[in-house]
């Protein structure tokens, strides 16, 4: 089966962490998804909110296509475009509208990431994340329809109103090494839901991880599970992702 393969990386390349700067990346992830990348003619791709840069941090010294901020910015062959903080004024105001108004919120962080912001309470008690899940909404409410608010695992992410998993997976289509295959995209969280519609959409393949209600065909328990198809397929397994589990 010739398909465009399409990964996020919280909660599906490695194990979501209480914070994001301490999530850790499995041994031998890297050269996995390389040899992988190898055996599917290049059409391997990172499609997932955090910026490219720290995706590239995470998975040095490999520098793969991606799609960062959820499509805000996007990589192809070693060209990135798009994702830059000053083209979004009305954003930066708001990143510093929650800073300050979190500030007295134990456990809560901002993640600035420049062209969009992520307000976190995994670690907060009940009080704060409310009061956290507020300050969020009021922010994205504030900036009105060029932004949107998605929410997802204790997490209240505004990101550009155009940018989606779907519109990049889509966007990543259209080129080579990826036009004309059967797109298969791997996610795990309510903001990924949109791409496995688009998947199923364009004929191809959405695989949920983990729990939780799922457009996706198919689905796998965690990230441990994931990482073992890919290396299976690395090593020569035979690539067929419609004979998963379904959902």
């Amino acid at each position: 089966m010739d398909i465009a393969l399409f990964l996020d990386f919280d909660g599906t390349l490695a194990e979501i962490a209480p914070r994001p700067d301490a999530v850790q990346v499995a041994p031998g992830l890297v050269d996995t998804l390389e040899r992988l990348r190898e055996r599917l003619g290049g059409a391997l791709a990172i499609v997932t909110g955090r910026p490219v840069s720290v995706i590239d941090d995470f998975l040095a010294p490999a520098r793969l296509d991606a799609a960062g901020l959820h499509g805000v910015e996007r990589r192809v062959d070693g060209r990135l475009s798009g994702g830059r903080a000053e083209d979004h004024p009305d954003l930066r105001r708001q990143v510093e509208y929650l800073q300050a108004e979190s500030a007295a919120l134990a456990n809560v962080l901002i993640e600035d990431k420049g062209a969009s912001v992520a307000v976190h309470w995994r670690l907060a008690n009940s009080e704060d994340a409310g009061r956290a899940e507020t300050l969020v909404k009021a922010a994205a409410d504030a900036l009105g329809s060029p932004y949107r608010l998605q929410l997802g695992k204790a997490v209240g992410e505004i990101v550009p109103a155009q940018a989606t998993k779907a519109h990049a997976i889509r966007a990543f289509l259209e080129q080579a090494p990826y036009a004309g295959r059967r797109p298969v995209f791997f996610g795990d969280d309510r903001t990924d839901e949109i791409a496995f519609a688009s998947v199923n959409e364009d004929g191809g393949i959405a695989v949920r991880v983990g729990d939780g209600d799922t457009v996706a065909g198919r689905r796998l328990p965690d990230p441990s599970a994931v990482r073992a198809l890919l290396l299976d397929w690395a090593e020569g397994g035979t690539i067929d992702p419609a004979a998963l589990p379904p959902a």
